[in-house]
């Protein structure tokens, strides 16, 4: 608990939640799917964002703790299954940041049409690592104007896409004419079968709504979190669905399906639809700096809104003895600092080990390919990490309301099974196609890196779990054995 009360509004709570979950850099991907694009949103909306936003909510106000997922499924399963759960979230989290760092080079050598020397990349990802550690240091409450001002600026970049495709539209009509009520419908190829592969949807727009157990984590820094957090929750998750739905459709319409490029993402969005609206190649090289420059803010404020969810989950678990016991230290304002600490270390060994790999052995493929399957490891992780959540929502509602005044859904038996199995089920069909994004033996086969680095990493969380757990019950032992010894038995 911090020693002064910073106060923490509904306004600044509902940017934040905007903030962590919105990314702009998910529309050209979205965008790509097609125009079944509506409907995969309209059954992820309805099949996971809104179970998920409620469950969290609810969850957010029964069981009230900065340890947020660690407290829900401690509660609900133990500290074993909450050990791991905090182990798959953290994981993910240094290389989630070192991937942003790499994005942001990225970025600035395609907004100046420049090749960087490794030095001066280097220099880049390792202050922006810096400096998100040092955001971390803060709580949430001291540093929601990170939050509010990213949150604004990723709500007028993505609205910026959605209204140049409504320009291309009117001006000059979709870019990609519909040819029958088909082309809505997910998984149909072309010859009318089945396309399996579509699938692979399901992680791409998962990722893109995933965050909202994190404002479970800022209970102490409001005022009245029992009204505050289920309200920036809905309110946020309205916000996120239509800026997220508003830019996909503007690219979608303004732009060819077969000219987004989905690794290059949010500048090439801009880059093709202001092409096809008209405008003249300088005028698309200024504007491309100015939204790029905005977008490495947006980058900034984001690690900074998901810090505080994050420590507070892992010092949770550090304080429970499931993670090293220095990892619960915090600074006079309760922030858990080492595991800013530690986090910051992962990702700049990972970033460093990145950028070497690219500059001084640019010929072996093989050695890059690792590092980015290692890279693509936080989503499987992240992923991971929240299955849990449902099954432990489906088990403590069952046992009632804990707090009076807190958000509780008022659902019978059948539909507290619908709320957490479906969730459940599409998280299990991401996973697994993620891990292989196709049903065929050759497509194991491309993926091998991935699917032997998840299975290392769920070994290493075991391991660490069953230690940390014999730990604890030496100390149980122990203080039962010193209580003995005191009372002459």
């Amino acid at each position: 608990m911090p020693k002064k009360k910073y106060k923490f509004r509904l306004f600044s709570a509902v940017l934040a939640t905007v903030c962590i979950i919105l990314v702009g850099d998910a529309v050209a991907p979205t965008a790509a799917i097609g125009n079944s694009m509506y409907v995969w949103w309209a059954i992820m909306l309805i099949g996971f964002f809104v179970p998920y936003a409620l469950i969290s909510a609810e969850l957010g106000t029964q069981y009230p703790s900065e340890g947020g997922m660690y407290t829900w499924i401690k509660k609900a399963f133990g500290k074993k299954w909450a050990g791991r759960v905090a182990w798959f979230y953290w994981v993910n989290y240094p290389l989630w940041i070192a991937s942003l760092a790499d994005l942001i080079t990225t970025m600035i050598m395609q907004m100046f049409g420049i090749e960087m020397e490794m030095w001066m990349v280097l220099a880049i990802q390792i202050f922006y690592i810096f400096l998100v550690t040092i955001l971390g240091m803060l709580r949430i409450s001291q540093s929601d104007w990170v939050s509010n001002i990213g949150a604004i600026i990723k709500i007028l970049l993505l609205s910026g896409i959605g209204f140049l495709g409504l320009y291309v539209l009117f001006s000059k009509g979709t870019a990609n004419p519909v040819e029958g009520w088909q082309d809505f419908v997910p998984l149909a190829s072309a010859d009318g079968g089945i396309d399996w592969a579509g699938l692979s949807f399901v992680s791409l727009i998962i990722f893109n709504m995933l965050g909202f157990e994190v404002v479970g984590t800022f209970y102490d820094d409001m005022d009245k979190p029992k009204k505050q957090i289920p309200k920036a929750i809905i309110l946020g998750g309205i916000l996120i669905a239509i800026f997220y739905i508003f830019p996909s459709f503007g690219m979608g319409v303004g732009t060819p399906f077969e000219e987004i490029q989905t690794n290059t993402g949010f500048l090439d969005s801009y880059t093709v639809l202001m092409a096809n609206a008209g405008f003249e190649a300088a005028a698309i090289q200024s504007i491309l700096v100015v939204v790029g420059g905005l977008f490495i803010l947006t980058l900034i404020s984001n690690v900074s809104s998901w810090n505080f969810g994050v420590y507070s989950v892992i010092a949770c678990a550090a304080e429970d003895g499931m993670f090293p016991k220095s990892w619960k230290k915090r600074n006079k304002d309760g922030v858990p600092y080492m595991v800013g600490i530690w986090t910051g270390i992962v990702a700049t060994i990972l970033a460093v080990a990145g950028i070497i790999i690219a500059y001084v052995f640019p010929e072996m493929e093989e050695l890059s390919n690792m590092f980015w399957a290692f890279f693509s490891l936080s989503l499987v992780c992240l992923l991971l990490s929240y299955i849990p959540m449902f099954a432990a929502f489906i088990k403590l509602h069952k046992q009632g309301q804990q707090v009076k005044n807190g958000y509780w859904l008022k659902i019978g038996p059948v539909l507290r099974w619908v709320m957490g199995v479906v969730p459940l089920i599409l998280l299990f069909v991401s996973l697994f196609f993620t891990l292989i994004p196709e049903l065929s033996l050759e497509a194991i086969l491309d993926n091998y890196i991935l699917i032997i680095s998840t299975v290392i990493c769920i070994g290493i969380g075991e391991i660490m779990v069953f230690h940390m757990s014999q730990k604890d019950k030496q100390k149980k032992l122990a203080r039962k054995k010193k209580t003995a010894l005191k009372s002459g038995r």
